[in-house]
C-alpha cells in the first residue's frame, strides 16, 4: 500500500513537469527511410565468438541438396544440438503456462490469421525445423529436421519459402514464390550458408518474428524491420549508433532454451540476475537495476519512488510502431469474401503512412477490414507477467467482446507493474451453437475447404474444426475479439521518455487504471482529501493576509 501512496503522492512534487514532443511530432516525413527490403539486409553487427572458421570445414565443402543435408553435417560436431532444439518452444510450438493451460503456437487461436491447424504448411514455414505439414501429428522427430541456418546463417542471404513447411526455396525457384518475409524468393545458396555460420543477428530473428501474423509489425507493433538497422530514436539498444545489440544480448540461450516468454513474463525486480547470464527471462533491472535515475536530483528521486509500480517499458516506448513500419490494429474477418461485380477478389488500399506515404490494404477480399497505425500510444493495465488465454473448447459470452488472451495483475497484490500494451482490436468466426472460438481453414491452393479459394465460411469453419478435433455444433457467427500484446521493444531515448504529466492528468495515459492518482479524480481518496486541504489552506492563507492588510490599513487611517 506504502508504494501505491508513494506513486499518487508523485504528483504533488514532480507530476506538472511538461510532456516532452513525441517521436512523431520530431520527425519530419521522409526523414527516416523506409525498412529496408528483407533480402538486401547486410549482417547485422554480431561478434562471433566461435573459435571454427566453418569455412575450412571439409565437410561443408560440398553442394547440399536440402536443409536437412546442411543440418546432418553440423550435427557430426554439434551432436547434441538436434535434440536441445527439439526440447525448445521454438521446435515444440507448445508451452505449459505458469497458470496451468498449455499453451504455444499449435494450441491457441489468435485473432490474426486463426490457428495453425487445417493451415500447414503456411503457418510452419517459419518452424525451426523442416516439414511440420500435419499439426494433428507431433512435429518431426528425425534428427535432421531441425533447421541450424535459420538462427546462425550469416550471410544475409538464407530464407525460408512462404509456404514451404519451413523448407528454403532451392535452383530453380518457381516463379511466383515468396519468402517468409514476403518477398520474391531467390534460389538459397546453402553451402555459403553453412559455410558462415556464427551466433544470431537481429536479422535471424527478424526474419520470423518481425513478420507474424503476415507482414512487417503486422503482430506485435513493436517488432519491425526497422529494428534490422534502427536510428538512435527508435532503439537506443539496437540501434548501431547506441548499444548496437543483438536480441539474444537479452534473449540469452541456454543449450538452445531462448529466454524471454509473451506468455510468462517476469513483471517484478531483478536485479539480482546478471546480464548475459543463465536466467528465465530478459530484465531491465538486470542492467539498469531497481534505482537507474539519478539519484541526487529531484527528478530522479522521484522517478526511482516509481519502480516498484512501473514497468520501464511504460515510460521509455512513449509510442510503438516507430520506424516507419506501422501495425495492424484492427482486423475484421466479418467482412472478407465481398468479390467484385465480375465476382473477382478486391483490394482497396486506403491507409497511408504518415511516415514513408506507403499505401496499406484497408480491405481484401480474402481477410476483411484493417486499420493501422504508427507511433501508436500504448494501452496500459496492471500486468504480474501472466496471460490466460480464451482456448478451444472454453465457453465464452457472444454477448460480451472477448479476450483472446486475459491480462491478469492487480494494483494492490504486490507483484504487478503498471505495463504497455498493444490491444487488438478483431471479429473473428466462432461457433455460434456451441458459444465456443473456431479454428478456420484459411490457406490451400489446392482445396476446396480453403477460404482463400473458395470464399466459403462454411466449408472454412468445418474443416478447419474437423483438423483440430474439436466439437463444432455447425453453426457459425462472427464475435469481437481483443488481444493484448506486451510491449518492450523500442526503447527510446531517454529525453523522450513519457513525463509525468502525461498520465497524471484527468484526460492522461492512465485515465481510468485503478490505483492511480488523478488530480480531482477522487476527492475522497486520502491524496484528494490531502489536495483539496491544501488548496483550501493557501486560500485561507491568501484570504486571511487580505484581512489582516485590510485592518492594519484602517488603523492606520484612524492616528491621522
Amino acid at each position: 500500500m506504502l508504494s501505491r501512496m508513494r506513486l499518487a503522492v508523485a504528483i504533488l512534487g514532480f507530476g506538472l513537469a511538461a510532456a516532452t514532443p513525441t517521436f512523431a511530432e520530431t520527425v519530419q516525413t521522409g526523414a527516416v527511410p523506409p525498412p529496408p527490403a528483407p533480402a538486401s539486409v547486410a549482417k547485422a553487427s554480431v561478434a562471433n565468438t566461435s573459435t571454427a572458421d566453418h569455412s575450412k570445414f571439409e565437410i561443408l565443402q560440398k553442394a547440399f541438396a536440402s536443409g536437412p543435408e546442411v543440418t546432418a553435417a553440423c550435427l557430426t560436431c554439434h551432436t547434441e544440438a538436434d535434440d536441445e532444439i527439439m526440447h525448445s518452444i521454438h521446435f515444440q510450438w507448445s508451452y505449459e503456462s505458469q497458470s496451468g493451460q498449455t499453451l504455444g503456437k499449435r494450441n491457441v487461436i489468435n485473432s490474426f490469421c486463426g490457428s495453425v491447424s487445417s493451415n500447414e504448411p503456411r503457418c510452419t514455414s517459419c518452424h525451426a525445423g523442416y516439414g511440420w505439414d500435419d499439426m494433428a501429428e507431433a512435429p518431426p522427430a528425425q534428427e535432421t529436421a531441425a533447421d541450424c541456418l535459420a538462427c546462425h546463417d550469416r550471410t544475409g542471404q538464407y530464407t525460408k519459402t512462404a509456404t514451404g513447411a519451413g523448407h528454403p526455396p532451392l535452383a530453380p525457384v518457381k516463379p511466383g514464390t515468396l519468402t517468409i518475409t514476403g518477398a520474391a524468393a531467390w534460389p538459397v545458396d546453402l553451402a555459403k550458408a553453412a559455410q558462415s555460420v556464427g551466433m544470431p543477428g537481429r536479422d535471424n530473428c527478424g526474419n520470423c518474428h518481425f513478420y507474424g501474423g503476415g507482414g512487417d509489425n503486422v503482430k506485435h507493433g513493436d517488432l519491425s524491420s526497422a529494428l534490422y538497422e534502427p536510428p538512435l530514436e527508435v532503439d537506443v539498444h539496437m540501434s548501431p549508433d547506441g548499444e548496437n545489440m543483438t536480441c539474444s544480448t537479452c534473449h540469452v540461450e541456454e543449450q538452445h532454451q531462448w529466454a524471454g516468454s509473451r506468455y510468462d513474463v517476469i513483471a517484478a525486480d531483478h536485479p539480482d540476475i546478471a546480464p548475459g547470464g543463465p536466467r528465465e527471462t530478459a530484465s531491465c533491472e538486470s542492467c539498469h537495476s531497481e534505482t537507474p535515475h539519478e539519484a541526487l536530483s529531484l527528478d530522479g528521486m522521484k522517478l526511482n519512488d516509481h519502480t516498484d509500480v512501473l514497468a520501464c517499458q511504460t515510460c521509455h516506448i512513449p509510442e510503438f510502431a516507430r520506424g516507419g513500419a506501422p501495425t495492424k490494429t484492427l482486423w475484421d474477418w466479418s467482412t472478407a469474401g465481398r468479390l467484385d461485380e465480375t465476382g473477382k477478389p478486391i483490394v482497396e488500399s486506403d491507409w497511408i503512412s504518415p511516415t514513408t506515404g506507403e499505401h496499406f490494404h484497408t480491405y481484401m477480399s480474402k481477410k476483411g477490414d484493417f486499420d493501422w497505425g504508427e507511433d501508436v500510444v500504448p494501452y496500459y493495465a496492471w500486468f504480474d507477467g501472466h496471460v490466460e488465454y480464451t482456448l478451444p473448447g472454453q465457453t465464452l459470452d457472444p454477448d460480451q467482446v472477448v479476450e483472446i488472451n486475459r491480462i491478469t495483475g492487480d494494483a494492490e497484490d504486490g507483484v504487478s507493474r503498471i505495463w504497455p500494451f498493444k490491444r487488438m482490436a478483431g471479429r473473428q468466426p466462432f461457433d455460434s451453437g456451441n458459444n465456443t472460438l473456431v479454428a478456420t481453414h484459411i490457406w490451400g491452393p489446392t482445396t476446396d475447404t480453403a477460404f482463400w479459394t473458395n470464399f466459403d465460411w462454411a466449408k472454412s469453419v468445418e474443416a478447419g474444426m474437423a483438423a483440430m478435433g474439436a466439437d463444432y455444433s455447425g453453426e457459425y457467427g462472427f464475435i469481437d475479439t481483443q488481444m493484448y500484446w506486451p510491449i518492450t521493444h523500442m526503447v527510446a531515448p531517454a529525453e523522450d521518455a513519457v513525463r509525468c504529466a502525461a498520465c497524471h492528468a484527468q484526460e492522461g495515459r492512465l485515465v481510468g487504471l485503478a490505483g492511480i492518482y488523478m488530480p480531482g479524480s477522487n476527492p475522497n481518496s486520502i491524496v484528494g482529501i490531502l489536495g483539496v486541504l491544501m488548496v483550501l489552506a493557501t486560500f485561507l492563507g491568501v484570504l486571511g493576509h487580505g484581512l489582516l492588510r485590510l485592518v492594519s490599513r484602517k488603523k492606520g487611517g484612524s492616528h491621522e
